[in-house]
């Protein structure tokens, strides 16, 4: 895609255009990032199915937090972005400019992933110690903050303390930065649990508006920031069915890839569960069809 806008940023999923001083423009593509490395096959609406539901998320969580989003409408942005509004539509957001905090802010309340592997070796997560005996897909005591680097696209962030958090930004930043990650994932996990969905994990991006305000960026409480499980299957003592793309993860395991770029490409059967986990999280979640969400975006 060729916006006629300065490009910032090439992320692993969202390119970034500049609009002015105080806004830039978020694109999401259908690129399919596992393991810090962005495979050759993408998934159809992925990135439609991201925006949208980051939009939705912001309003639930507008009196926890503020947001970036000035619009998803492409009708209400830039004039010169009018003759790409199909190409555009559903999956751009218009946002204010923010200096983001440079740590990656994750909570987690079931223990899996990395946090399995560390609990393993350390039984604590970043630093915070869990009771012994959890097993993976445990539901922790409570929430816990488990921050990591905000590392380079093609290499891995990595698990860092609270203290580590503090000397980087700062007691009182540090504090306020726990605490609404935190509050976001509380919110995120009671919301989604009604629909049905238990949310095991999520990372939130945190950055400063102009009038210094703490403020939530880039996308929230998606498949790909997220582990979303059904709660009808949870089971802990092993993987968990999910909404993201552990689905991807599990194949290319299978597969023998050793992780390194480039990817293998993805067999059409694997992209098209992808993409109806997508949909699938989208619907459950929001109550609403994801057809809608395209034909409001425009």
């Amino acid at each position: 895609m060729t916006l006629p806008l300065p490009l910032l940023a090439k992320g692993k999923v969202r390119d970034v255009y500049a609009v002015d001083d105080d806004h830039v423009l978020l694109v999401a593509s259908d690129r399919l990032s596992a393991y810090d490395v962005i495979l050759p096959t993408g998934v159809p609406d992925k990135g439609a199915v991201l925006t949208g539901l980051s939009v939705w998320w912001f309003d639930q969580l507008s009196d926890l937090v503020p947001h970036h989003l000035v619009t998803a409408r492409v009708s209400e942005m830039p004039a010169v972005l009018h003759p790409h509004a199909e190409e555009l539509r559903g999956r751009t957001m218009l946002c204010r400019r923010l200096d983001m905090v440079a740590v990656e802010c994750v909570a987690r309340g079931y223990l899996t992933g990395s946090g399995l592997t560390d609990y393993g070796r350390t039984g604590s997560v970043c630093g915070v110690p869990l009771p012994p005996g959890l097993v993976e897909g445990s539901r922790l005591p409570e929430a816990i903050f488990t921050p990591t680097t905000k590392a380079p696209v093609g290499e891995h962030d990595l698990p860092i303390t609270y203290d580590d958090v503090v000397a980087q930004l700062g007691a009182e930043l540090a504090a306020e930065v726990r605490e609404t990650t935190l509050a976001i994932y509380r919110r995120g996990a009671s919301v989604a649990e009604r629909a049905g969905i238990l949310l095991a994990d999520t990372k939130v991006e945190l950055g400063h508006g102009r009038a210094g305000e703490l403020t939530l960026g880039d996308e929230v409480l998606t498949p790909d920031s997220s582990r979303f499980w059904p709660a009808v299957s949870w089971v802990p003592g092993g993987p968990q069915p999910s909404y993201d793309k552990q689905y991807v993860r599990d194949w290319l395991t299978q597969s023998g890839w050793d992780r390194t770029a480039p990817g293998p490409e993805l067999p059409a059967e694997v992209v098209e569960k992808t993409r109806q986990k997508y949909v699938d999280a989208y619907e459950h979640l929001t109550g609403s069809s994801f057809d809608t969400w395209l034909r409001a975006s425009a």
